[in-house]
């Protein structure tokens, strides 16, 4: 870091500590240096509160940024490769570390006690006003309900344990029922659901190699397989066939405004990193699957959901593309970031796309950037520059 930025990032934390009087196989450090450093240099008045924080994961910690001028609030020092999701509530940010997951306090830029212990914490999920954490270390799940955090104590809430530890996920849905996945360390083969009672109620096992999820218009929600897509809606499963032998739909992106959710599409089982230029758009209620060719590449931090149902795709040709779900047009292309290429490990830092609202936000770790894009006029909102990389990138997102 030159003098200049030095300068810079001194004056913003004196000028956050000046204001103090009013009133974060997918894990990373356990934090606990951190935490005693934190102590120790914590001043005794909390620092301001920040408005709709964002958190920015780079090696060896977390930023955490004021969601307007995306000027850092708070660096918080945090070993090893961490992630970060969205708790679900106006302050809170779910970190998946080396211990398990840990809820940080965006908006006071501190981590609370509250803290969901196991190896391998995996996917963050949030449906229907409830959060679900899947550890995939040991199968367990753990649901609550966002708005209990505010407290600093564990929520009281629902757990399940999978028959066996797996890479795994699971929703739930508005009316008690809870959708999990199935599989061993070695295998993984579809999903059931649990009524609010946690009896069995439906299974299907033609999903191979499960993974991702995602919720669609009328609570149609979707996890992700190595021959196309599984649905569950109205307390059924339909299989949607992927047009090719091999072709995996991992990740994917739904909203409530529309029934069309967006996957990724990869068609080659023995690539040591397929980057694909295809995207998936699956109609949850004909189960019609649509391939979309792009004409570039992209990551699997590259989808995102607009406010009214747009399907969002940042590309390694630097754009984010704007895609009308109904029709598979590219309605629109915003410039964001320089070209960039997907690097081999998966935990590498690459351009990363988080939405809200209105806002696309993209990170630039090759010049340690950070941008917000207004993603119906294409204007660029804001944007800084970060003192390191950044890899991982999310927010709160109550009330948005």
């Amino acid at each position: 870091m030159n003098k200049s930025m030095r300068n810079r990032a001194f004056t913003a934390t004196a000028l956050a500590l000046a204001v103090s009087t009013v009133l974060t196989a997918c894990g990373g450090g356990d934090g606990t240096s951190s935490d005693t450093k934190a102590a120790k240099d914590s001043p005794s008045a909390k620092p301001a509160a920040v408005k709709d924080p964002l958190v920015a994961t780079f090696d060896g910690g977390l930023y955490v940024l004021d969601g307007e001028s995306l000027k850092p609030a708070k660096t918080i020092e945090l070993p090893g490769f961490n992630r970060v999701n969205p708790a679900g509530d106006d302050d809170h940010v779910i970190v998946s570390t080396d211990a398990g997951f840990r809820v940080l306090n965006a908006a006071e830029q501190t981590f609370t006690g509250i803290t969901y212990e196991g190896a391998k914490p995996g996917h963050v999920v949030r449906h229907a006003g409830k959060t679900v954490l899947f550890t995939d270390g040991t199968g367990e799940v753990n649901v609550f309900d966002p708005a209990d955090l505010a407290g600093g104590k564990k929520p009281e809430g629902r757990t399940y344990s999978s028959a066996e530890a797996h890479h795994g996920v699971a929703i739930e849905l508005s009316n008690g029922e809870l959708l999990s996945t199935l599989g061993t360390e070695e295998k993984r083969t579809g999903a059931l659901v649990l009524d609010k009672n946690d009896k069995e109620i439906a299974r299907n096992e033609n999903c191979p190699g499960v993974h991702g999820e995602a919720a669609a218009k009328d609570e149609a929600v979707a996890v992700g397989c190595e021959d196309g897509i599984l649905i569950y809606k109205d307390g059924t499963f339909t299989k949607v066939d992927a047009p090719d032998d091999y072709g995996r739909i991992g990740n994917q992106a739904g909203s409530d405004t529309s029934p069309i959710l967006l996957g990724d599409y990869k068609t080659d089982p023995d690539a040591e990193l397929e980057r694909p230029t295809r995207i998936s758009l699956i109609d949850t209620e004909t189960a019609k699957l649509r391939l979309v060719d792009l004409g570039t590449s992209y990551s699997f931090r590259s989808l995102g959901r607009g406010p009214h149902g747009e399907a969002l795709v940042l590309g390694t040709n630097g754009t984010l593309h704007v895609i009308d779900p109904e029709t598979g047009k590219v309605d629109k292309k915003i410039p964001v970031v320089d070209k960039w290429q997907e690097p081999l490990d998966w935990q590498q830092p690459r351009p990363t796309l988080f939405v809200r609202d209105h806002t696309a936000y993209v990170s630039e770790p090759g010049k340690r950037k950070l941008h917000a894009v207004d993603i119906e006029s294409g204007e660029k909102l804001a944007s800084v520059t970060l003192p390191k990389s950044t890899n991982e990138l999310s927010g709160v997102t109550a009330g948005h």
